[in-house]
């Protein structure tokens, strides 16, 4: 049997699974081309099509480069019945593929309803061929988006997103106006809409709404007029409901819409160990952000990173309180990052307490920060260098649900939770009052093998000598109660400055000192928490 011969036989048996979907993941090791082809065969196939359509489709989305070719070429040869031409279609928006805008106008013209029952020659476009023609780069498209804003009928959210990702300015304000006119999802799709289109024409129209409005929507306005902007005015701490709303509404109720120079306020030190501030009107050079949202995707706001001047370094994903956290490396920050992080370093060669002194003399660097409320720690926290992806705490912790839940976990592979570099981590879990344990993972903000030997031995002498050289570390803490089953709790940050520093503590065993930086809210993280960490590992009067 030829090696094609034992790939379809393969697919073949993965189909006939009892759980084909995972049978079907555990595929994609196999060669990406030679499974693509027999995925290809079988398609054409009416018999398998009819049988297994749904699983084949999905298989091409996670195939790569082979996969995607192979669903241009099924789109691209006529004809196709409603549900295959979705399912296909649906797909590959979800690759984010960009289809031909002629094969995009043909099915415009002769398109199935949403629920993929009748053709509906020239009716409104489903979901999907909305999403495509957003992808076409072709703006010929944006007309017949636009008329979609104004059908309730039709996916407005959708076609608002498409013509932001054609960057179809000529409809920033039609698509502001029209905020009054949408609820829910695809109001936060307009707003989302006009992020995209990064065009302070919309400013206007979005302080009159917010000036109008009611307490549903608001967070969506506020987001867009700080992008739109710049300006990050500080909101009272855990304010909520319509609190929020009439904060939100008071900040921008004067009009002004400039950026002011960062301010460092409300600062109260605790102690030695824990201090409080308040950053109001951050740069936001480093801070947690949306993603664009994703095509096909149904919540226009999902999934965040962890970026450097917009530059996205850690990909966090959503705050979804009953999914597993997990981080995955994007790209290293421009060399700027580390210039800012460069400027707190007079402090930190042997930090042993925190004073008001010191965050006056570090004022200009905290105002890089996003605005919001932060609470500092300074902690003494037991580390170890993680290069083995079945040694981390991102895998560790599968293994721990399955023998809670006595439960196997063999389709778990380290690899598929490892955050893509060698990291530093807690040795053990933090133990917890209301959550069992706390893992730990502080992640780097520049490439592991650029550090200097050198720079290390120097850090390792001064720590072998007493001295208690600090890191800075940006982090939160995340509570999450995975699958509804599983409560989780995680301490996790990057390296802003002291990536040496950390090497030469994990290498000698010493717990490193380290100053972490915790925006109050993000991550779902509570106060509760933070004071159990700093209950453990706080760095003593």
């Amino acid at each position: 049997m030829g090696e094609d011969d034992t790939v379809r036989a393969r697919l073949r048996a993965a189909l006939r699974a009892d759980d084909p979907w995972s049978a079907l993941y555990a595929l994609k090791t196999d060669r990406p081309d030679r499974l693509a082809a027999a995925v290809e065969e079988l398609y054409r196939s009416d018999t398998d099509r009819a049988a297994s359509g749904a699983h084949l489709t999905w298989l091409l989305g996670i195939l790569g480069e082979p996969g995607g070719a192979v669903l241009l070429r099924l789109l691209a040869e006529p004809p196709l019945s409603a549900d295959d031409r979705r399912d296909l279609l649906r797909t590959t928006v979800t690759r984010g593929l960009r289809l031909p805008a002629e094969l995009l106008r043909t099915y415009a013209d002769d398109t199935p309803a949403p629920d993929g029952k009748d053709a509906r020659p020239g009716g409104s476009p489903a979901p999907e061929l909305v999403d495509a023609m957003g992808l076409s780069g072709d703006p010929s498209f944006a007309p017949r988006l636009g008329a979609l804003l104004s059908d309730p009928a039709a996916p407005r959210g959708r076609a608002a997103l498409a013509l932001g990702r054609l960057g179809a300015r000529e409809w920033t304000v039609p698509i502001a106006g029209r905020l009054s006119e949408v609820t829910g999802l695809d109001r936060t799709a307009f707003a989302v809409a006009l992020e995209l289109m990064s065009d302070p024409a919309a400013v206007p129209h979005l302080l009159r709404w917010l000036a109008e409005s009611g307490e549903e929507g608001v967070y969506d306005v506020h987001h867009a007029l700080v992008r739109l902007t710049g300006r990050d005015p500080l909101l009272p701490e855990s304010a909520s409901g319509a609190a929020y709303a009439a904060a939100v509404r008071a900040v921008w109720a004067d009009g002004r819409t400039e950026r002011a120079p960062a301010v460092v306020r409300e600062l109260v030190v605790e102690s030695g160990a824990r201090a409080r501030f308040s950053v109001d009107g951050g740069a936001g050079r480093v801070r947690i952000a949306f993603d664009p949202p994703s095509p096909g995707a149904s919540w226009p706001r999902w999934d965040r990173s962890l970026t450097f001047d917009r530059k996205p370094l850690y990909r966090v994903g959503s705050s979804c309180g009953t999914c597993e956290l997990g981080l995955t490396l994007l790209d290293w920050p421009d060399e700027e990052a580390t210039r800012i992080a460069a400027r707190m370093r007079g402090r930190l060669a042997d930090l042993d307490r925190l004073d008001a002194e010191l965050f006056l003399e570090w004022g200009p660097v905290l105002g890089e920060l996003e605005t919001g409320h932060y609470r500092a720690l300074l902690l003494d926290l037991p580390l170890e260098r993680v290069t083995d992806p079945a040694r981390s705490w991102w895998y560790r912790r599968v293994t721990t649900r399955a023998e809670e839940d006595d439960s196997e976990y063999g389709d778990d592979r380290p690899e598929d939770h490892w955050p893509g570099v060698a990291h530093f981590q807690l040795t053990t879990p933090v133990p917890g009052a209301r959550v069992p344990s706390t893992y730990g993972a502080l992640l780097p903000s520049q490439p592991p093998e650029a550090l200097d030997p050198t720079t290390v031995a120097r850090h390792a002498a001064a720590v072998a000598a007493g001295e208690r050289p600090a890191a800075v570390i940006l982090g939160w803490l995340d509570d999450r109660y995975v699958e509804a089953r599983h409560e989780e709790r995680w301490l996790v940050g990057a390296v802003l400055d002291g990536h040496h520093r950390l090497t030469a503590y994990a290498a000698a065993g010493v717990p490193a000192r380290v100053l972490f930086l915790a925006r109050a809210g993000e991550g779902g993280g509570t106060d509760g928490g933070l004071e159990e960490v700093a209950a453990a590992y706080g760095c003593r009067d």
